[in-house]
């Protein structure tokens, strides 16, 4: 297992992982009001090899795309798959909505 996987969750090297990451991570982001969700593809297995590879994750920081006020996370979920984190995306725009600061 290389702990390394592309979008389709497909085990790659670690080269081929940072060429990737380097210009294909973003996956979704909505700003909502002064909370910005952020949807991306980490490529890196983040279950720590407890369950199927968690290599896609939504955070929800205060502030905007642009500015960040605080890169602490006010909410954060990975998943598996792109069709998960998208998914995921949503669920984290309507607590966005629900916990506005």
């Amino acid at each position: 297992m290389s702990g390394y996987y592309n979008r389709a969750g497909e085990p790659i090297g670690m080269l081929e992982w940072a060429e990737a990451h380097e210009t294909d991570r973003r996956v979704a982001e909505t700003t909502v009001g002064k909370l910005w969700v952020s949807t991306v593809w980490l490529g890196l297995d983040h279950a720590f090899l407890d369950g199927p590879p968690l290599i896609f994750e939504t955070m929800v920081f205060k502030g905007s795309a642009a500015e960040v006020e605080d890169w602490t996370e006010e909410y954060c979920e990975r998943y598996s798959t792109e069709a998960a984190a998208l998914a995921g995306h949503e669920v984290a725009v309507a607590w966005a909505k629900e916990h506005q600061p």
